[in-house]
């Protein structure tokens, strides 16, 4: 019987500090920990363990962060 290893999809984060108020619920909503608070804005911490759910992307009252799938 063959594994067949799964490939990893990669996503990409752009928050845009104009418009985050680090209010925190991206950051409460995220299951796999990416993100964190920095100062008055969000920020990645862990992009590698982003599964691309997009729920802080849906979550956020500012549309101040957005997924990309690469």
């Amino acid at each position: 019987m063959a594994v067949v290893e799964k490939e990893k999809r990669i996503f990409r984060i752009e928050i845009d500090p104009r418009l985050c108020k680090a209010c925190v619920i991206c950051v409460d909503f995220c299951p796999t920990d990416v993100l964190m608070i920095n100062g008055n804005t969000v920020a990645v911490k862990n992009l590698d363990a982003c599964n691309g759910c997009q729920l802080c992307d849906n979550r956020c009252p500012d549309f101040a962060i957005q997924v990309f799938e690469e």
